[in-house]
Parts: C-alpha cells; sequence; structure tokens
C-alpha cells in the first residue's frame, strides 16, 4: 500500500468512466440520459466525463476531492447518492498535436464519485463537482502497472455503506473489481479512444474531454472513476443527510474476506482492515 496526498493531485486531470458496471445507470435515472449516444460496442462503456481539470475556468476548475468530508451542495431541489467506484491513477501520454496516446497505471485507490441526482442537467459534468468537497479519496493506494482483471485487479472487491447515526447500512452491492464491463487492456485503449475521439454535441451530455486536457495544457497524470457499481436496494433509494458517513472501501479478499469487511464496518473498525484502501467521509451543511 502507499500513502496518496491530496496536494499531489491538484495538477492532474479528473475524469470518469459512464455505464462500465451493468446496471447502475438504471439504478441511478440516468440511462434516459444516453438515448441518443451510440457505443463503440454492445457492451462497452457510454463514455467519458470530466470532474475536474486543473487551471480550467468555471465549476471544471475547482478542486473537488477530499480525504475526509463531503460537502451538501448549496441548492435546492438536488440528491446526493454515493457512487462507489476503483479509482485509477495513471500517466497520460500525448503526441505532438496534444492529443492523449498512452494511459500507464500507476495505483487503484477507494473512489466516491458521489452525484447529484437532479433531472434537466446539461453534462454529465454539472452533477459531479458543485464545490471544493463533492469528491472522496482514500489516503491510501495499491500500487499496480495494470488494471487486469487476472492483474493489478485481481482479488480486489469494492464494498460501500452508509452509517446514520447508529445504524449502518451497504450501499452498493459488494462487487468484484474484476466485475466490470472493460478492464484491463481493453479499458485502457478505449479510454484513449474516447479522449482523442469524443466530441459530445447536443443530444448528449457527453464532452470533449480529450479537448479540455489538450487546453489545460496536456496534464501528466489524471485520477479516473472506471465505474460504480450497483447500489442494494437500500442505496438505491436513500439519498445523503448532513451527519452522515460514506464509507468505500477497495479490499484485497485474500487478506479481508466479504464478511470481515462488513463486520469491521459494522463496528466502526474500518480503519482496522488488511490490505484494503478504505474512505470515510462526513457529510457536512456547506459553511457560509
Amino acid at each position: 500500500m502507499i500513502d496518496l496526498a491530496l496536494g499531489a493531485l491538484r495538477n492532474a486531470a479528473g475524469l470518469g468512466v459512464a455505464g462500465n458496471f451493468a446496471g447502475h445507470l438504471e439504478q441511478a435515472g440516468e440511462a434516459a440520459d444516453f438515448a441518443n449516444v451510440v457505443p463503440t460496442a454492445a457492451e462497452a462503456p457510454k463514455g467519458m466525463f470530466p470532474w475536474y481539470v486543473p487551471g480550467r475556468e468555471g465549476q471544471l476548475g475547482v478542486f473537488p476531492v477530499t480525504h475526509d468530508r463531503l460537502e451538501l451542495p448549496d441548492q435546492p431541489g438536488v440528491d446526493l447518492q454515493i457512487e462507489p467506484e476503483v479509482g485509477l491513477i495513471a500517466r497520460l501520454g500525448y503526441d505532438d498535436a496534444g492529443r492523449v496516446v498512452s494511459i500507464a497505471p500507476e495505483a487503484v485507490v477507494a473512489w466516491n464519485d458521489c452525484s447529484i441526482r437532479r433531472e434537466g442537467a446539461r453534462t454529465i459534468s454539472d452533477k459531479k463537482n458543485w464545490g471544493p468537497a463533492s469528491k472522496g479519496v482514500a489516503p491510501r493506494a495499491f500500487p499496480v502497472r495494470d488494471i487486469d482483471p487476472a492483474g493489478g485487479l485481481a482479488g480486489l472487491r469494492i464494498a460501500s455503506f452508509m452509517r446514520r447515526g447508529d445504524e449502518v447500512h451497504e450501499y452498493g452491492i459488494d462487487s468484484p473489481a474484476a466485475g466490470y464491463s472493460y478492464a484491463g487492456a481493453t479499458l485502457v485503449d478505449w479510454m484513449v479512444d474516447r479522449l482523442r475521439d469524443q466530441t459530445g454535441g447536443d443530444g448528449t451530455p457527453l464532452e470533449p474531454v480529450g479537448d479540455y486536457l489538450a487546453q489545460a495544457g496536456c496534464p501528466e497524470q489524471a485520477l479516473i472513476g472506471i465505474g460504480a457499481t450497483r447500489y442494494t436496494p437500500f442505496g438505491e433509494s436513500t439519498y445523503l443527510m448532513a451527519g452522515d458517513e460514506s464509507i468505500v472501501v477497495v479490499y484485497d479478499e485474500g487478506a479481508s474476506p466479504p464478511d470481515r469487511v462488513r463486520d469491521a464496518v459494522m463496528a466502526g473498525e474500518e480503519q482496522s482492515l488488511e490490505q484494503a484502501s478504505v474512505l470515510v467521509q462526513r457529510v457536512m451543511i456547506v459553511s457560509p
């Protein structure tokens, strides 16, 4: 395991993969947003989206990541859901024209791509970054050189929970990281393709993410959420409130089996888990 400093990520691009776990978009009520998106293959994710671009004007230029807190947006009529994911820290390579040509994995980490559930959002990014504490990354990560199911993701699982008062609820379905629709070289090649060729446009929630990276001076590193798991019935129907704790755990099931992870979180002892990337965020009201 390696320590992960937030300061080191301020110059990294923040990206995400939409629709890389079967059924998640339907549970999140977002499948209809992609009605006009033609996937590269039937089982492929829907596209990539930005949640942070270093130096960009507007909301996408606000660094939104913390290790320990999540601030509710100061907006009426919005609901927040945890999005438990494997976060990929990777090195980006570019050609002379500033187009992405390579993505080299460096680490994987517990990642909360927390999202606003709100009808009428123009793009995915409109629901992803609402301020300086709207995303979460664990302070410890697994070093990897690939994200293959039999390599860097082998044995890793994703679990998530919500602690409300004295009660703890399973929020996402505990899932193997190898269960992503696209992983390994297939996912890396697909992401490179999308960062080179995705244009977005009217009628879709996608954006020309590769152009954003070129305009930002070609950031050398990226933190990429590679897709959220399916929800439990509780997670699908329950939104975050002030005082809740959001918990996402990416763990090696050989060191900490699923029942051990669940029992540790239920007992408030999640930080004692071995070979685990643990993210705990306290949900807070935005300070005036």
